[in-house]
């Protein structure tokens, strides 16, 4: 049976609305340039510019990329099961100092294996960090929007106490690790920028996930746990430890996404390095409605304004605080319009995940 114009329009709904709180963002951000006396080509002109223009522009914008696009994933592929990992800051932090040792303390490995086993490592460390607030929210029913906020700041104040007493380069004044070997590091594509190979890595785990969340059975899985937990217990399986995985999966992409920082970016962990990856990765989710197809080009699109307010900064003067500022109302109109979905499908009894 062919879908109605009505089905059509209803799928189209979603993305429109998206579209709709994007544009009032850059609306309400071009009127306050305009009160401020700026003028509005040149803004919008520099910003492109800052984005796009030359390699080392369009590479600090790839450098953004990475780390939205992987956070991003770590949270939508959590909101499948109806979980919120609110905590992909603290497995960023314990992804990079895993990844910081490792890719240190290991020798004599050719780079592709040191590299992939870095990764591995401190995927796991995310995964390890995922596990406690998943188990607990599935097993006692403790709010992980709590634990995982919490446990953010235990991971990121152990890692600071690693970093200045434990495991810190006696050679430099500021609180880093040593750098790591060579073999560790990921190769630089758009020179004099820090873009690296991390890119290509973080596109195949969203075609990898979404290939196990669409065409397996574990995504199946999955997806029922979060659409109805009970019914899916009913019929079999085991939604506990299925919603216990997806919070360790996420928190694997997090650990990933924090590694991607050292051996692609810094070369050593630095003390305090996020500057809020973790919690950007929400935001790219919620634009993105949790649509793993849709992360990318969300991810590429705030990629483009915080790479590019840098230029519309230098060249313009005016703030890049600015750019903040319109991100916040998109994301005020997404949030208010995705409210008032979930309030339909609870009261239209069609949700049976339990809301946060």
């Amino acid at each position: 049976m062919k879908p109605s114009i009505l089905d059509r329009l209803s799928k189209l709904q979603s993305p429109i609305n998206v579209l709709a709180a994007v544009l009032l963002g850059l609306v309400i951000g071009t009127a306050l340039m305009a009160i401020q006396g700026h003028n509005i080509i040149e803004a919008y002109t520099a910003l492109f510019n800052g984005a796009f223009n030359g390699r080392f522009n369009f590479g600090g914008t790839l450098e953004r990329f990475v780390p939205l696009l992987l956070s991003g994933l770590a949270f939508a592929v959590a909101s499948q099961a109806s979980v919120f990992n609110v905590g992909v800051e603290g497995q960023l932090y314990f992804g990079a100092i895993v990844a910081a040792y490792f890719g240190y303390v290991i020798v004599g490995l050719p780079s592709v294996l040191h590299v992939a086993l870095v990764l591995l490592l401190a995927g796991l460390a995310g995964a390890i960090w995922a596990f406690i607030p998943g188990f607990l929210r599935a097993t006692w029913r403790v709010n992980e929007v709590c634990t995982t906020i919490m446990l953010n700041y235990v991971a990121i104040f152990f890692t600071s106490y690693i970093v200045n007493h434990v495991f810190k380069n006696p050679n430099i004044g500021v609180p880093q690790t040593p750098t790591i070997q060579d073999s560790a590091r990921l190769a630089r594509i758009m020179m004099p920028s820090r873009a690296n190979t991390g890119i290509f890595i973080a596109l195949g785990m969203v075609v990898f996930f979404i290939w196990l969340m669409d065409y397996t059975t574990i995504g199946y899985k999955i997806k029922a746990v979060g659409f109805n937990a009970h019914f899916a217990t009913y019929v079999g399986f085991r939604s506990r430890w299925i919603m216990i995985g997806t919070m360790a999966l996420s928190g694997l992409i997090g650990g990933i996404t924090g590694a991607m920082q050292v051996i692609g970016i810094h070369g050593y962990f630095l003390d305090n390095f996020s500057v809020g990856y973790g919690f950007d990765g929400i935001m790219v989710a919620l634009l993105a409605r949790n649509n793993l197809k849709a992360i990318p080009f969300v991810a590429f699109f705030l990629a483009v304004l915080k790479s590019g307010a840098i230029g519309m900064e230098r060249f313009t003067g005016i703030p890049r605080e600015l750019i903040g500022i319109m991100e916040a109302v998109i994301i005020l109109f997404a949030a208010a319009e995705a409210l008032i979905v979930i309030r339909k499908r609870v009261s239209l009894g069609k949700g049976g995940a339990e809301v946060v």
